[in-house]
Parts: structure tokens; C-alpha cells; sequence
């Protein structure tokens, strides 16, 4: 089993923020239908990929400073 590389936790965090950002701006625009679904989705989304950018973050600093 391979480790997820701190560079690679921080990109997978900005893409769901992106994303967690991406599907209420199309829902306000009307190019999405708004859903419950959806909307928990985007939610979840915004705050896994904080996290993980947040956790990748710290992961890179800790790495460099050895």
C-alpha cells in the first residue's frame, strides 16, 4: 500500500474545494437543479478538501523541515 504524498493530499483538497464551490455557483446560475443531494455533496466536498489541504499542508512542512 502506497502513502499519499503530502503534494498530492493538497491537490485533491483544492479540487474538492474547487469543486464544493463550483456546484452552488452553477445551482445559483441555474445550470444545476438544486438538490438536497447535491447540496450535501458540495458541503462535504468543501469541508474534506479543506482538510485534507490542511493535513497535506502540515504533512509538506514536516517533510521539508527534516
Amino acid at each position: 500500500m502506497t502513502r499519499l504524498q503530502p503534494i498530492h493530499m493538497i491537490l485533491i483538497g483544492v479540487g474538492l474545494m474547487v469543486m464544493g464551490w463550483v456546484f452552488p455557483f452553477l445551482m445559483v446560475l441555474r445550470v444545476l437543479r438544486s438538490s438536497w443531494a447535491l447540496n450535501i455533496f458540495s458541503y462535504v466536498a468543501q469541508v474534506a478538501g479543506l482538510f485534507l489541504g490542511v493535513i497535506g499542508a502540515a504533512m509538506y512542512v514536516r517533510l521539508k523541515k527534516k
